[in-house]
């Protein structure tokens, strides 16, 4: 197989080798004589007559004179055809530019026809004034006018563009100015709209108060601000601070009244009131001291003046309720106006001996029923004889202090009840008592006289009116 095969290869090779030599041969099958492709003898023939040539002209000198003046015909020949082709090329591109230039004459003129004269004597002005700024030095000429026409229309748009940026600016500026005063006038702009559009009737409003002359009171303004609006404010804080003061005054008086009773063996009590740190306190009397700080030196700065006003109207606004805000403000004023939350009040039980603190009371977490009633009766005394003005120190007068205590007792301890009655007694206070049978025996030793109320089988109420004699004579004689 192997010896097949390469005979087999061997033959393709030759069949390969033959059709070559068959296509060569058919390519030479095109030429009918052998002179066809004999070259050789044409290219000697070519030879031969050259030479011959060159040995005529070498042998005469009319001929040489006359190639070369043939030449030199040929060579000028060749000068004025190129010279011809440059003319006829540069005519050419004139004409391309003439047919332009005419039709850009056309257009131009066309858009100038249809430019109104009056727009034309407008702005063909400002177009020549602007040209010499945005091109500087320069030759116009036909083709320049487009670099100079996108030139100026590049500076022209930029200058367009600078003044638009300005207008958004000093439209954003009218629209804020409007917005502000609406703020402050709210009811005077509610139908007016805070944009340029409005900006008529802006005008209209700023002429009615020009023509109400308004501007002219701005001094007689300021001197009212000083003299009424901001005094009346400093009379207000006044009367806060004296009100506050009496607070002050009274705790003093009831200071007095409580040294002389015995909270405890060796111990009394001494009510004490310290500023309060709420917030909306503190920034209430920090922004009224604001208003009349420096206020009545009769300042002639515009800015003062009106800071000072914006400040009254702010805390005028709160006491009135801005809108949205009514309930808050409400309860707001009758805190920060209520001197009484200027205060937190507590209670200090000191040693008579060297008036040194033995417990301080904020509130009675942590103390025992007995402990806390104690103290209930000793602020509630105290708080009495605030309502009363009593002076521990002015001789007891005859002036009725009555004061009534319903279900008195009932619940508490007895030595509780003791020390309260003795409490009232000391603060000379005239008590209508109400309570149940069983606190008659602690009540009896403080009363002058005893209503005592019967339902009998539950048909009617009786009252029956007995002096302290009386009572104690009808109970011995229900005992025996």
């Amino acid at each position: 197989m192997q010896a097949l095969g390469r005979e087999i290869a061997g033959l393709d090779g030759e069949r390969r080798a033959l059709q070559a030599r068959i296509g060569l041969l058919q390519q030479l099958s095109a030429f009918a004589s052998f002179n066809d492709l004999n070259w050789r003898t044409i290219a000697l023939e070519i030879d031969r007559l050259q030479e011959e040539r060159r040995k005529l002209e070498e042998g005469s000198d009319v001929l040489k004179t006359l190639n070369a003046q043939l030449d030199g015909v040929e060579q000028a020949i060749a000068e004025s055809q190129g010279q011809l082709d440059a003319a006829t090329r540069e005519h050419s591109k004139l004409e391309e530019r003439r047919a332009e230039a005419e039709r850009q004459r056309g257009a131009a003129e066309a858009d100038l026809a249809a430019l109104a004269e009056d727009l034309r004597a407008w702005y063909f002005p400002k177009l020549e004034a602007a040209r010499s700024e945005a091109l500087g030095e320069h030759r116009l000429t036909v083709e320049s006018c487009d670099g100079c026409e996108r030139k100026m229309r590049d500076w022209l748009q930029g200058r367009i563009d600078a003044e638009s940026h300005k207008l958004t600016r000093l439209r954003d500026r009218i629209v804020a100015a409007m917005r502000d005063y609406a703020n402050l006038w709210p009811e005077e702009t509610r139908e007016v709209d805070a944009t340029v559009e409005a900006a008529t009737e802006f005008r209209q409003m700023l002429a009615a108060l020009e023509s109400d002359g308004l501007p002219q009171f701005e001094a007689r303004f300021k001197s009212l601000l000083n003299e009424n609006t901001i005094r009346e404010v400093a009379g207000f804080q006044s009367q806060l601070r004296r009100e506050a003061q009496e607070i002050r005054e009274r705790i003093a008086i009831i200071n007095q009244s409580l040294r002389e009773i015995d909270y405890e063996r060796g111990r009394y009590i001494v009510l004490e009131a310290q500023s309060t740190s709420d917030p909306e306190v503190r920034d209430f009397q920090q922004d009224l001291r604001a208003c009349t700080e420096d206020a009545l030196t009769g300042s002639d700065d515009q800015a003062y003046s009106e800071a000072k006003f914006l400040e009254v109207k702010r805390i005028i606004e709160r006491f009135r309720g801005r809108e949205g805000t009514s309930d808050l403000d409400r309860r707001w004023t009758r805190k920060v106006t209520d001197v009484r939350s200027w205060f937190v009040f507590s209670a200090s039980e000191r040693w008579r001996s060297d008036d040194s603190e033995h417990e301080h009371y904020s509130d009675s977490g942590g103390k025992s029923g007995g402990q806390k009633e104690k103290l209930a009766y000793t602020i509630l005394a105290a708080s009495l004889a605030y309502q009363f003005g009593l002076d521990a120190r002015s001789p007891r007068s005859r002036a009725f202090h009555f004061v009534v205590i319903d279900e008195a007792f009932g619940r508490g301890s007895d030595d509780s009840a003791r020390f309260g009655l003795d409490l009232f007694k000391r603060m000379g206070l005239q008590l209508l008592i109400v309570t149940p049978l069983q606190k008659i025996h602690i009540i009896e030793p403080y009363v002058a006289g005893v209503g005592f109320v019967h339902n009998e089988e539950g048909r009617r109420s009786r009252l029956r009116n007995l002096t302290i004699e009386e009572y104690r004579a009808e109970r011995l004689r229900r005992a025996g």
